[in-house]
């Protein structure tokens, strides 16, 4: 009779524990389940923007500007203490900037004011980043990686009108 009892107790606890065991299997499962579709949704978003470190040459070490095609350009600056060079430039609306960004000195960034683009720029690397300017204005270019005492006066601008052609 005691063994009876032991045996019902015994088993009551090994299925009640199983289908704990079940649950956290099945919550784990569903939770990888759930990593798995946001990985695979993130890697197959191929339209996401990103930054580019290009192999160097001669091209990078002058700024400049140049019109690659009625609606693409490319600029080159250069980020040194404490400025940037070209000061600025004009571009159409709806235009692409092709931006390229090396740095002279010490780590510099360069942030586009109203584009939410923030490129780190490191000695030696050559950094680009494409940008899409649809509406007109001032688009105001700041470091924001302080490099000095006149880090501040670190600006350039970018100046997207409907009546350059």
């Amino acid at each position: 009779m005691q063994n009876i009892i032991f045996d019902c107790v015994y088993s009551s606890y090994f299925c009640s524990m199983n289908k704990n065991i079940f649950r956290i299997l099945a919550l784990s499962g569903l939770m990888l389940l759930g990593i798995l579709v946001s990985l695979l949704n993130a890697t197959g978003n191929n339209n996401a923007d990103s930054i580019a470190c290009v192999p160097n040459s001669g091209e990078f070490f002058k700024p400049h500007f140049k019109q690659v095609d009625s609606t693409t350009y490319e600029a080159f600056f250069i980020a040194k203490m404490w400025s940037f060079e070209p000061k600025e430039i004009y571009i159409p609306v709806n235009s692409d900037l092709d931006i390229f960004v090396s740095s002279d000195d010490v780590v510099h960034s360069f942030d586009i004011e109203n584009k939410n683009v923030q490129i780190q720029v490191m000695p030696g690397t050559v950094m680009k980043k494409t940008v899409h300017f649809d509406k007109p204005g001032i688009y105001k270019i700041a470091c924001h990686e302080y490099c000095g005492e006149p880090h501040k006066f670190m600006k350039s601008e970018i100046i997207v009108s409907d009546k350059i052609k």
